[in-house]
């Protein structure tokens, strides 16, 4: 017991100074990790050490994808879903296919079906790169297309696995596995919109932030749990949950409830990370002792991963560069659309322009526009203004392009993954050493140049985005100011009685109140820069949280 206890706290210790000493180093925090653990691995106390792989699939993964997307921008996802699916799931199964081809070629005796499922081990990016580059100047597109695809292509690779692996068998269908992947995808989104739903119901109710935060553990599970028992993906439910509570949470919890769910779950996310990649590490001298016993050696294996993180790069490549010339020509229309919309939007202001406008785009319709027919237009025609500017302002490059393709690491789910290959797989302890190969030098070649190299590439500091920022500022400024005017004046005397101070607090919460519905009025738009937005509703939510806490101590 004393070891063990003295393993764990070694284990905090090391994910603490990694996660302070790689950024000064220049070195990514899970290569350290790794290193860390290659090295613990000689030591007789970690000798012939195994991690079940479904600590990590099924402990480790729903509650890290579930934080990422709480954190993440619901519209830049909404907005990049096009790229997002492509790269989770087009890209995936692309790569997956080609590397089977490649295994199946350079592995005797392996076989199409046995490469496809070490194909789709490797296919999924880690989403540690999406914390590396969010440090460089790199498009705020290119961050979210990358966090989309780290939440959703896990989801992908996994369900490929199963299918791989059960077309070793005579009765694999292509269409049974199509209908497959979309049972998988559907059931899991249904229950993972029921897990976030209930999750923002249950917790509204419940003021205590500690147990508030409590309860917040369990929603990936609630999500992940009941989708895998129905033979659907438990991480894209563990996704949807986490969506669903980062777009409501704002309305429904407190902000002392947020607050405490940031901070925790922020921490949270440092020690189940550090823990993937330290044991990673500390498994590596099994897994290369069992393929010398076995094999007769581990140099086969190195070259073959070698050979197939080159291979990942190139297809990657080859996909990511027709994807950004296609968006970059739809970029190249958006002039005369956006000016359509515009003055779309100008005629709506009055109730006969919203109706003229109605019908001008629904020339079928016959009857008079409801109002909420007409609010929802609105909305929509708002939208997509603001969707336009944003592509306006961010197009994509090379840079970015280059950006994209550098980020896509192999990390902690390629390494679970392959443990769960079964046991009568073809040459088994190989595959396992290939996956787990190709992860360390995915983590120690892009991982370690990722950040130099985006700083090298990044275009020079452009005083027109500083003032555009500085001019976006000042409208969220405005719309804070105008958005008090919905505030009864405060009539009681401001005096220092109890009365009072009750009377100026109460008022001072409701224009923070009316403050917050404007800015999430705003982002459900998308008027405003995702950052911006989420950096207001932060100093909204910490004067409340001081004048909370003053009326507390009254």
């Amino acid at each position: 017991m004393t070891e063990l206890l003295v393993v764990m706290v070694a284990a905090l210790v090391v994910i603490a100074a990694s996660a302070v000493a790689g950024p000064r180093l220049g070195i990514a925090a899970p290569l350290v990790l790794v290193a860390v653990g290659v090295g613990a691995s000689f030591l007789p106390v970690f000798a012939g050490v195994r991690i079940e792989p479904e600590w990590i699939l099924e402990g480790v993964l729903p509650p890290l994808l579930y934080s990422s997307a709480v954190s993440m921008p619901a519209m830049n996802f909404r907005r990049e879903f096009g790229a997002i699916s492509g790269l989770s799931v087009v890209l995936v199964v692309g790569s997956a296919l080609l590397l089977g081809l490649f295994f199946s070629l350079v592995v005797p005796g392996l076989g199409f079906a046995w490469g496809v499922a070490l194909g789709a081990i490797v296919s999924p990016t880690d989403a540690v790169a999406t914390s590396i580059i969010k440090r460089t100047s790199v498009s705020r597109r290119v961050v979210a297309m990358l966090d989309g695809e780290s939440l959703l292509n896990d989801a992908t690779a996994l369900v490929l696995l199963r299918t791989a692996i059960a077309a070793t068998a005579l009765s694999f269908s292509f269409w049974g596995a199509l209908g497959s992947f979309a049972y998988s995808v559907a059931v899991a989104a249904v229950v993972g919109w029921a897990a976030g739903s209930l999750n923002l119901l249950v917790r509204k109710r419940i003021k205590d932030p500690a147990v508030n935060t409590v309860i917040s553990f369990a929603v990936p599970f609630v999500a992940s749990v009941p989708a895998e028992l129905l033979g659907a993906s438990g991480l894209v439910a563990a996704v949807v949950a986490g969506l669903v509570t980062g777009i409501f949470a704002p309305r429904m919890l407190s902000p002392q409830s947020r607050l405490s769910d940031s901070q925790n779950w922020r921490t949270v996310e440092l020690l189940l990370e550090g823990a993937v990649f330290l044991t990673m590490g500390v498994q590596i001298k099994a897994i290369v002792t069992n393929v010398e016993r076995d094999h007769g050696g581990v140099g086969t294996a190195l070259l073959v991963a070698a050979g197939a993180l080159v291979l990942t790069i190139l297809v990657r490549t080859a996909y990511v560069a027709p994807l950004l010339g296609v968006l970059h020509a739809r970029g190249s229309r958006i002039g005369p659309m956006r000016e359509r919309m515009q003055d779309m939007q100008q005629r709506m202001t009055t109730p006969e322009g919203r109706q003229e406008t109605f019908r001008e785009v629904n020339p079928r319709a016959r009857r008079t526009a409801s109002q909420r027919t007409l609010d929802r237009f609105a909305f929509r025609v708002t939208q997509a203004v603001a969707d336009l500017e944003y592509f306006r302002r961010a197009p994509l490059g090379w840079r970015e392009g280059t950006a994209v393709v550098w980020a896509g690491m192999r990390g902690a789910v390629t390494v679970a993954a392959a443990q769960t290959l079964p046991e009568n797989t073809p040459q088994r302890s190989v595959l396992v050493l290939v996956a787990f190969t190709v992860a360390a030098l995915s983590l120690a070649l892009q991982g370690g140049t990722i950040g130099p190299l985006l700083r090298r590439i990044a275009p020079e500091v452009d005083t027109t985005d500083a003032e555009q920022t500085a001019a976006e500022q000042a409208r969220i400024a405005e719309l804070l100011r105008s958005s008090t005017e919905s505030v009864p004046a405060l009539t009681a005397p401001r005096d220092a009685t109890p009365e009072g101070f009750r009377a100026a607090r109460t008022y001072a919460l409701a224009v923070l109140a009316a403050q917050r519905t404007a800015l999430l009025d705003a982002r459900d738009h998308g008027t405003f820069d995702a950052d911006l937005l989420a950096a207001a509703l932060e100093n909204l939510d910490a004067s409340q949280i001081a004048l909370e806490m003053r009326g507390s101590a009254a």
